[in-house]
């Protein structure tokens, strides 16, 4: 559908024009309508399907009317809610360019960096607001934030916060809005605990599913190559030597990962940076920024740290450590694959991540190709490490709940056999969080 056909606004219109957009993504045709009807709304879909312009167009045409009443000074009138800044700050772009003609303000706070340009933005009056939970709520308590006067209201990866544990921030925020106001809730998944907050926060909410996980990954070319552990980062390095791969993304399972595939990288005479929770916003920030201007190649990341970076025309996405939740496969590799554009995805399997191969192709119902002619095949592990690898999971089985959702399917679907076994682990080794 045509956004003119949307009934849009022709301010915005211009501004969709001059941004290169005419028609609508499945979500945006099927959410903007009932937001302009002031609705509530749950969105589930993921970074890549157009999920910003679904929300943030209905609000900026609901406040254009509104702001012709206003003089001096205006409140606070929108709030978006963003887990990291990286999406807050793509998230205030899409607000500047999608709203270039209407004279409105936005502004973007985040934790990281000094709050004093920050807190002066504020002093000169702002209508839409795009910030993640810990400042926001530093900030209110400070009195610099007001939400006493919020219309529209946006919590935006709602799971990823719940990863990250903000969710308590996000209710004591809520707590400072009036009742009265549109609400929108978008998430890639619905765990229990996120189902349950929409639930105390939207009413009679219209409900928007795009893209099925299973099928965003149709127009991706998949493959997967078997190697030794100790053999990843020397594979890795061999298939960067094709100059086909003009951008890779690669996803460590953890932090320390990410930095050790680095440091291997620049020693082989390749440009790449990591990004992940320990870096600075700064460093972050400017990791981003030098690969999507192309000035590095390779960025090495972690899932947490990677989750809503909207990168236009990656080519490749190497999942060096396969993720223990299948879904997380699906977003990963859905990167290189926004708007319907193709890529490659190559995943690397140890012994020990069959189980997880296994899972993943349940989800996406399909057998991902195996590369078997490689430099780094992989070898037989000795009897004496699967007897050790034997026993480890025949001690956790021993000590889980015996009622643990899928447990020994090996699809790696099991949040409560997930918990489990995380905490029989951490009992052995710390375990390094992304």
């Amino acid at each position: 559908m045509q956004f003119e056909n949307l009934n849009i606004i022709q301010p915005i219109q211009k501004a969709l024009t001059a941004e290169g957009y005419t028609e609508a993504t499945p979500i945006q045709e099927k959410a903007i309508p009932s937001l302009l009807e002031g609705r509530d709304l749950l969105g589930c879909a993921q970074t890549g399907t157009g999920k910003t312009a679904a929300f943030a167009i209905p609000i900026l045409q609901k406040l254009s009317y509104e702001q012709r009443n206003l003089k001096g000074n205006r409140p606070i009138k929108a709030l978006i809610l963003a887990p990291t800044r990286e999406l807050a700050l793509q998230i205030s772009d899409s607000f500047k360019a999608y709203g270039k003609f209407l004279g409105l303000r936005t502004l973007v706070i985040y934790g990281g960096v000094s709050q004093n340009p920050q807190t002066k933005a504020l002093g000169a009056g702002v209508d839409i607001l795009v910030a993640t939970p810990g400042r926001l709520l530093d900030l209110i308590n400070q009195k610099y934030i007001k939400l006493g006067q919020i219309k529209s209201f946006v919590l935006d990866e709602a799971d990823m916060m719940l990863d990250m544990g903000m969710l308590q921030d996000v209710r004591k925020i809520i707590k400072h809005m009036p009742a009265e106001r549109q609400n929108m809730l978008f998430s890639a998944t619905m765990p229990p605990e996120i189902a349950k907050l929409s639930g105390s926060i939207l009413r009679d909410p219209v409900k928007v599913t795009i893209t099925p996980v299973s099928s965003t990954v149709e127009v991706i070319e998949q493959n997967v190559y078997y190697v030794n552990k100790n053999n990843k980062i020397n594979l890795l390095v061999h298939l960067l030597k094709n100059r086909e791969i003009v951008s890779a993304l690669v996803f460590s399972r953890t932090k320390h990962g990410a930095d050790k595939i680095v440091k291997h990288l620049e020693r082989s005479g390749f440009k790449a940076q990591a990004i992940h929770g320990n870096k600075s916003q700064n460093a972050r920030q400017l990791a981003l920024n030098n690969f999507k201007e192309r000035k590095t190649r390779i960025l090495v990341a972690t899932d947490i740290a990677a989750r809503g970076i909207d990168i236009e025309e990656l080519s490749h996405v190497f999942n060096y450590d396969l993720p223990e939740v299948p879904e997380t496969y699906v977003h990963r590799i859905g990167r290189t694959g926004r708007a319907g554009m193709g890529g490659i995805a190559i995943a690397f399997c140890d012994q020990e991540e069959m189980p997880l191969l296994e899972g993943i192709e349940k989800l996406v119902l399909k057998s991902i190709p195996v590369v078997e002619v490689h430099p780094f095949p992989l070898v037989e592990i000795p009897t004496e490490l699967k007897v050790a690898s034997t026993r480890r999971s025949a001690a956790y089985k021993a000590t889980a709940p015996k009622n643990r959702r899928g447990a020994g399917s090996g699809s790696g679907k099991s949040t409560g056999g997930k918990k489990d076994r995380d905490r029989f682990y951490s009992k052995n080794k710390k375990k390094d969080n992304v």
